[in-house]
Formats: C-alpha cells, structure tokens, sequence
C-alpha cells in the first residue's frame, strides 16, 4: 500500500538534505500516518483508514461523517 493519506491526499515530498558544507542530497520528507479505525453511525459498521494526523485533528474536530463527506466530494475516496 503506498503512504498516502486517504481522507487528504498528503504524500510524500521531495526535497533535499543540506550538510554543513551546502552539499545536497535527495531525501524523502514522508507523511505522518496512521491506521485507524472508525466506527460510522450511519452506516453501521467499522472501516480501517491510513489517515495523517492532520486528518485524524480534523476528524476529531469536525467528526468523521463529515470529513468523509468532504473527501467523496474531492474524489479521494468513493
């Protein structure tokens, strides 16, 4: 499974790592992920998602049927 958020859509970034001498290297800046389960009321039932922590504030901010809302609606999840 690739490490991409699948409420957000975060995924990993490129970017470089900079020594002391300026030399740059490519690295990797990955998503801070988690799996999760969530319990829906509306459908009754539990689904496992790989959420990031931003997502996982947002859920406990706005609540999950919302959020998951949001992401049908930006095609993340269908």
């Amino acid at each position: 499974m690739s490490r991409v958020c699948e409420l957000t859509g975060k995924k990993a970034m490129v970017g470089n790592n900079v020594s002391h001498a300026l030399n740059r290297t490519k690295r990797k800046f990955n998503a801070n992920l988690i799996k999760k389960r969530f319990f829906i009321p509306e459908e009754d039932k539990w689904v496992t998602l790989k959420v990031s922590t931003a997502a996982l504030k947002n859920i406990n901010k706005l609540g999950i049927s919302a959020v998951l809302k949001d992401a049908r609606a930006k095609g993340f999840i269908k």
